[in-house]
């Protein structure tokens, strides 16, 4: 990818911004894709705001785009179906193909990528609907916590410490999703890994720490609040946090991502072990969010951000194909 100081923005044409959409994390992405849309045209963009929760796909065709940001966060926007219609109207995007963006987006596909790469990843189990939960609870212990494995920004998760929550757990899990996801609970403290790039080039940012009140990272927690506590860089051993980095290379070339995403991670306190929690194709770029926090950490200022992330967008399957 380019660095910042040698983008052409006029070669960049007519970029739209698609944020809104139709997830539950609605409000979030179009909190994004406002200060995405702020950014690229203070950097001379010629951006346009798209909400795809709005318009239709063909109103996208129309609007003569030559390359998208996407904003987009959650179903329809980062799970590899709007990547495809993007592929098929022959506009270039930001981002994660559409194989990665549906792997990525599926926590359990994603955590059977990782543990077929030899990756660590907590212990689950998947749980349908009308199954039996005593040999789950045999299988992972307490506590454990129970998420739609295709929701993000925490919507949906419950941590169980006893086994009479478990059923109401997986009861508010499956509003969301079919199958519900059951996972080892790591005890100890949270990090994420931002990575930018693609392949042999991709690179992870500053390791950043996230502290929040009672261990309580949720919504509200994320987006509405200045109670949890960020450390960028996360104060670390060197040589773990190299370990960390490498690894969340690791996992995200084990789901094909490119362009730009965000690793999750628990750091185990009892052996200083790291756990590949999850992967985020198109994270939050919010004030709250912390890909533009580790960008902070180097230097890069949310615009130069963006602007990188927007020089990096192409289409995936034609480059693929040889045309």
């Amino acid at each position: 990818m380019n660095t910042v100081s040698t983008i052409d923005v006029g070669a960049l044409g007519k970029v739209g911004v698609l944020f809104g959409g139709r997830s539950a994390e609605r409000d979030i992405s179009l909190m994004s894709g406002a200060g995405v849309l702020a950014a690229l045209r203070s950097r001379g963009v010629d951006a346009h705001p798209f909400d795809t929760g709005l318009r239709s796909l063909a109103e996208l065709a129309g609007e003569g785009y030559d390359r998208v940001f996407i904003a987009l966060h959650g179903r329809f926007g980062e799970d590899g179906s709007l990547q495809g219609a993007l592929e098929q109207m022959g506009i270039a995007y930001t981002g994660s193909g559409v194989m990665a963006s549906a792997i990525a987006m599926d926590k359990i596909a994603t955590k059977m990528m990782w543990l077929q790469k030899g990756l660590p990843t907590p212990t689950y189990a998947e749980i349908e609907a009308g199954a039996e939960l005593a040999p789950v609870l045999a299988q992972l212990g307490l506590p454990l916590i129970v998420k739609p494995p295709h929701e993000g920004s925490t919507i949906g998760i419950t941590k169980v410490e006893q086994a009479d929550a478990f059923q109401a757990a997986v009861d508010l899990a499956a509003r969301f999703d079919d199958v519900v996801l059951a996972e080892q609970f790591i005890t100890g403290r949270e990090f994420t890994v931002a990575i930018l790039g693609a392949g042999s080039g991709a690179r992870a940012l500053p390791i950043c720490e996230i502290v929040a009140p009672q261990g309580n990272y949720d919504y509200q927690n994320k987006y509405f609040t200045d109670d949890v506590q960020y450390f960028c860089p996360a104060a670390l051993d060197a040589a773990l946090g190299a370990h960390m980095q490498r690894l969340a290379l690791a996992a995200y070339r084990a789901l094909g991502c490119e362009g730009w995403g965000r690793i999750d991670f628990m750091l185990r306190e009892a052996d200083q072990q790291p756990f590949l929690i999850e992967a985020n194709t198109s994270p939050g770029m919010t004030g709250h969010s912390l890909v533009p926090m580790a960008a902070r950490a180097l230097g890069i200022s949310y615009e130069d951000l963006c602007l990188e992330i927007l020089a990096g967008a192409r289409l995936k399957l034609q480059q693929g194909q040889g045309q």
